[in-house]
């Protein structure tokens, strides 16, 4: 990836894992007060979505939500969550994020097509199949193009509380970002053993304040919290400039970003 610049952050070794490997993870990203200002926005979030009586856009963010028979509130995910909570928008351009996607996009440039929060909260059973990320970028689909050669795009994951081996950690198969796209949500489960071994998978163990980087093309998933605490995560994700031309919900989805020099 060429010599490091005076906005990285990643190690040639990090960028060699994200290319090789499908993720890495990079601790203390984060101080602990602003990891408590997001969970701040997170919890306003919370409390939005759970006087909603319908999913769909509110305040500018989408609400993926479902009210049971019981009445609870479970909460997928909020999309572009940032329109609803600033503070999180603001997060969503850190230097310290831009810097690491600008690393690994080789560009100084990038559309912000995902600014995301994720609860898990305990007894929710959300959960996540395996999949990749080019498939929800709509890789071999008019509107996008793999301009750089390399993906195109770069999620980040950060965590918002501790994530354990119980409260539904992201799992990676490794190696498998060099199978390149798969469309696995439209195959069958029973082909996945030709493409892939869920035993070799490898769970991202988080710290509060740490921030997970996947490529586009490994396999990841999760299963529900079964632990007695919230797995809050913040996902934000780019795309090198031209990729993609598709609208994203959620007021200012999209949004180009550059490196501040």
């Amino acid at each position: 990836m060429g010599n490091l610049t005076p906005h990285s952050i990643l190690s040639e070794e990090q960028i060699e894992a994200f290319f090789e490997i499908g993720f890495v993870i990079v601790p203390d990203v984060f101080t602990p007060t602003e990891i408590e200002e997001m969970r701040a926005g997170f919890d306003r979030l919370q409390k939005m979505a759970y006087a909603l009586s319908e999913p769909g856009i509110h305040n500018g963010s989408d609400f993926a939500i479902e009210r049971t028979e019981s009445g609870r509130v479970i909460i997928h995910r909020i999309s572009w969550c940032g329109a609803a909570e600033p503070v999180l928008l603001a997060y969503g351009k850190d230097h310290r994020l831009l810097g690491m996607a600008s690393q690994l996009l080789g560009s100084d440039e990038m559309n912000q097509l995902i600014n995301q929060a994720h609860f898990k909260i305990p007894g929710d059973n959300v959960a996540f199949p395996w999949h990749q990320d080019s498939e929800h970028r709509g890789y071999g689909k008019p509107w996008w193009k793999d301009v750089n050669g390399r993906g195109s795009f770069v999620q980040q994951a950060i965590a918002i509380d501790d994530v354990t081996e119980e409260s539904g950690p992201l799992k990676f198969i490794p190696g498998s970002c060099k199978l390149g796209h798969l469309g696995l949500l439209s195959r069958s489960e029973e082909e996945y053993p030709a493409l892939f071994n869920p035993d070799d998978a490898i769970t991202g163990i988080m710290k509060s304040g740490s921030v997970a980087l996947f490529n586009p093309y490994v396999i990841h998933g999760s299963e529900p919290n079964r632990s007695q605490k919230p797995r809050r995560v913040f996902i934000n994700g780019y795309a090198y400039p031209g990729a993609n031309s598709r609208t994203y919900p959620g007021k200012g989805a999209g949004r180009l970003l550059k490196i501040s020099d």
